[in-house]
């Protein structure tokens, strides 16, 4: 097992199933598990490997149970709903891209689901947010399933306290956290990807205070972000 401390942010190399017995104090878990439908990414000048513990939907189970104070938020497809505990309610990810799949005899698909699991302190920080969130895909330059910084910084925000995610990847929601200025514990199996974490997330507490002095980026992605969650007039 490795252990890297950056700033606010405790990041273990290692298996997951490891380390959740010993941790306590976590708020929110917020993650983005193995699915269990064995994922390789397309052909491209970076062919990812294979995602660790992807040949089955165990740890998929186990996100959704972790015990928290405040909230669970974890993304999974719409066929693995019926696998997981029932949620209190589930967002709908809206990308601006969809799956192959079957051309034939099957909708493109556009959307992944967060399933939410209150704990027993839940609250909603700001306001009630609603149950549909767009967001541009990333290019999946760091991971072959990384979401974008500006989804995950809306879902941080519904949460609180210190946040968990169990299966860390490039530390995209490390990356959030640092941002929001949150406390993070994150963990992840694969030291290729574990490296990505700590050089991203060490980035983005280097640059922190910029990002509560300045301007978000006129990104449309951002700007379009900021319009969904802007407080109704």
């Amino acid at each position: 097992m490795r252990v890297e401390r950056i700033g606010n942010a405790t990041l273990y190399l290692a298996d997951c199933r490891d380390v959740l017995p010993t941790l306590t104090g976590i708020d929110a878990v917020v993650t983005d598990p193995p699915y269990g439908i064995a994922f390789r990414s397309n052909y491209r000048e970076i062919r990812w490997p294979a995602i660790n513990g992807d040949d089955n939907v165990a740890l998929l189970s186990l996100a959704s149970e972790i015990p928290v104070t405040h909230s669970r938020y974890i993304f999974c497809r719409w066929d693995e709903m019926r696998l997981l505990p029932k949620p209190r309610s589930v967002v709908i990810w809206v990308k601006n891209n969809w799956s192959m799949g079957d051309l034939e005899h099957e909708h493109a698909r556009q959307t992944e689901l967060i399933c939410f699991y209150p704990g027993s302190a839940h609250y909603f920080p700001t306001y009630r947010p609603t149950d549909v969130i767009e967001a541009a895909r990333t290019a999946n330059d760091n991971h072959p399933t990384e979401k974008p910084h500006m989804l995950l910084c809306a879902v941080l925000e519904w949460t609180a306290g210190t946040v968990l995610d169990p299966f860390m990847g490039s530390g995209t929601t490390g990356v959030a956290c640092a941002r929001l200025g949150r406390r993070f514990v994150g963990i992840e199996i694969e030291p290729r990807y574990f490296d990505i974490a700590c050089r991203r997330i060490e980035e983005a507490q280097r640059q922190g205070d910029l990002f509560t002095s300045l301007p978000p980026a006129e990104d449309p992605a951002d700007v379009r972000m900021r319009d969904l969650w802007a407080d109704p007039e």
